[in-house]
């Protein structure tokens, strides 16, 4: 049972990867060919990459942590040797004695603070590259919100596209729908990678990267919702309007639908 739920308080990143794979192949069915589809492969294809950074990231640098463990085995020995030679001094080696123990306490700074270059030097390193993922991952994120930006719930309702929007595929308020949403499920798919990179490594400038992250997908979302919402009340509105005119109750309603 333990290992069961387990598997429920950490994301899972091949069940990511295959939401990522099945959103592409329903862009690729509604819309063949658009650009959405091309960016959510593209986030496939980062999410697949993002496995193999995890690993990295995760797997200790033998090389720094084993410099570490030797410089801490200096100071260690310096310390036990210095301990040896106290009974070796003399009172009237005084002046040696303080100049050995200022000479070791130098050394045992010196080296711990090589010690501690080497052990944030490892996490720095690790950050970097994790850091440069988050920022592809952010860019995606302002490419989808390219591609919703121009889609207008008014537009849909519209008997023909203006000239200006004529090389633009024209789209029926349902497609509309669909093709908003699935704007918005890219949005949360790229907040979920972007999480994937501080579930085994903590660090708090990557954390504050991932909030961010996540913070942008979430204000991209909430203006696609708007549009979700204008585009429902639209329909609502339009549908009113088609009863009441088959009830004789004003043409001045078809007109609003016109235009």
């Amino acid at each position: 049972m333990e290992g069961t739920s387990s598997n429920y308080r950490q994301l899972d990143p091949q069940r990511i990867i295959e939401t990522i794979r099945v959103l592409q192949s329903r862009i690729e069915v509604r819309f063949p060919g658009s650009g959405l589809g091309q960016v959510v492969a593209e986030l496939r294809h980062v999410a697949e990459e993002t496995v193999t950074r995890i690993a990295w990231i995760r797997k200790p640098h033998l090389l720094l942590r084993a410099a570490a463990v030797l410089l801490s085995a200096a100071i260690v020995a310096l310390i036990v040797l210095l301990l040896l030679n106290i009974r070796k001094f003399q009172l009237d080696d005084y002046t040696n004695f303080a100049q050995a123990l200022d000479g070791s306490i130098g050394s045992v700074v010196f080296i711990g603070a090589a010690i501690l270059f080497l052990v944030s030097w490892e996490n720095r390193i690790k950050r970097g590259r994790a850091l440069k993922a988050i920022h592809e991952l952010r860019a995606l994120a302002h490419i989808v919100d390219m591609h919703q930006l121009p889609k207008d719930p008014e537009s849909a309702f519209k008997s023909a596209p203006r000239a200006m929007d004529a090389t633009r595929r024209a789209l029926s308020p349902f497609e509309l729908n669909r093709y908003l949403d699935y704007c918005s499920e890219s949005l949360a798919l790229i907040s979920k990678v972007a999480a994937l990179y501080v579930q085994g490594f903590e660090d708090p400038v990557l954390l504050d990267a991932v909030d961010d992250v996540e913070g942008l997908t979430a204000g991209f979302s909430r203006k696609i919702w708007q549009k979700i919402s204008i585009l429902e009340s639209l329909g609502h509105a339009l549908a009113a309007a088609r009863l009441s005119s088959s009830t004789g109750a004003g043409p001045a309603l078809e007109i609003t639908e016109q235009e």
